[in-house]
């Protein structure tokens, strides 16, 4: 399929999906959803080029997944073509969505035999069912339900995202702008997923791995008299906090690390610059709380943590029970799998000398397993 380009549109939101993990980071095996996809679809019609679509806040890890060439998508599926056809010189692109996961390749087959006899070759199904609009019965039998993957001439796709808003699928685009539409048998195989119960209408789904992901983190800060200090997002009676671009809470900061480090997405400082004027002071248990909802949204459930604070002054052992309800309360795990650990430095080094704290810290992860949510 060398004069073929494939896109993989990826970069939605998934709101409608209903659940922490977004549609297209549900695990299958060992892969996300849309790395399932784009290879199901390469290894069968070997094209001359994949192009995953994402989202800009996705962009970054997606690319530590694979070879396929990830570009940034916009805020329309128009805008997010547009940022795909810079990188296409083939005469044709087949446009599919990741949601239609389960890959027909006789639609496929169907699709391609066509190639060149229309601006946009299109599967459709019929409509089974009596229709109604405005409260009137209409002729079901002129109903056609559009499909993807939808293949198009690369320059009459051009020419209609250079005029065309809002539209929502290549073909109708197309056809606004004079080009001609032929279409072919589609499948109810070809079943979107759009809401957790179409998981249950996607036999070509498979279950994540049962592998377990481990993060470590370390930090460190020196104290500062007359500041606030804050150790798990619990303040802590002492005459000096840390000397920290944020609140300096030592302690969410090398877990935050840990549980970056267990999904394999850097580390603190990438996701929360210290020369960025926005997280000047900021409270560092609304970081961990984002870094949390991210974690979950791709594709990660939090097993465990565990941490240990070596700190020679202020006396910890009062607060360490607040502590580990404070951080179980922040990951939304129960304080069971939260473990808090105090020691002293026996006053050797700069801990020993009270000239601050550190802080080491472990997580570990599991994929989120979306069968339990059916």
């Amino acid at each position: 399929m060398q004069d073929i380009t494939l896109v993989l549109l990826a970069a939605g939101s998934a709101s409608r999906f209903g659940a922490p993990t977004k549609k297209q980071w549900l695990y299958q095996g060992k892969n996300p959803l849309w790395l399932a996809v784009a290879d199901g679809f390469q290894n069968s019609f070997n094209f001359s080029k994949s192009i995953i679509v994402c989202s800009p806040t996705e962009i970054d890890y997606m690319k530590q997944f694979s070879n396929y060439l990830c570009v940034t998508g916009g805020n329309s599926r128009e805008a997010s073509l547009r940022s795909a056809l810079e990188h296409i010189d083939t005469p044709f692109v087949l446009v599919s969505d990741i949601a239609r996961c389960c890959i027909d390749t006789e639609i496929i087959e169907r699709i391609i035999a066509k190639k060149g006899e229309a601006d946009c070759i299109v599967p459709v199904i019929k409509a089974v069912d009596t229709l109604y609009m405005e409260g009137l019965p209409i002729d079901r039998d002129s109903i056609r339900i559009i499909q993807t993957p939808q293949l198009s001439k690369t320059d009459s796709l051009k020419k209609a995202l250079a005029t065309m808003e809002g539209f929502t699928d290549e073909s109708s685009a197309i056809k606004a702008s004079g080009g001609e539409i032929l279409f072919v048998e589609g499948s109810i195989k070809a079943h979107k997923l759009t809401t957790q119960d179409d998981l249950k209408r996607l036999p070509c789904l498979t279950p994540p791995s049962s592998e377990t992901f481990v993060g470590f983190g370390i930090d460190i800060h020196p104290f500062e008299e007359g500041k606030t200090m804050k150790l798990c997002g619990i303040t802590i009676d002492s005459p000096f906090g840390f000397k920290a671009h944020s609140d300096g809470d030592v302690a969410i900061h090398a877990l935050i690390d840990a549980l970056l480090g267990a999904a394999g997405m850097g580390d603190i400082g990438e996701l929360f610059p210290d020369t960025d004027t926005a997280y000047a002071g900021a409270d560092s248990s609304i970081l961990l709380q984002q870094v949390v909802k991210k974690i979950r949204a791709f594709g990660f459930e939090i097993i465990n943590v565990d941490m240990s604070i070596l700190a020679q002054t202020p006396r910890l052992l009062p607060y360490k029970q607040a502590m580990r309800k404070q951080i179980a309360s922040l990951l939304e795990i129960t304080p069971i799998r939260t473990n808090i650990k105090a020691t002293t430095a026996e006053k050797m080094g700069f801990v020993g000398r009270e000239e601050g704290v550190t802080v080491h810290a472990v997580a570990s992860l599991q994929y989120f397993n979306w069968e339990k949510a059916l």
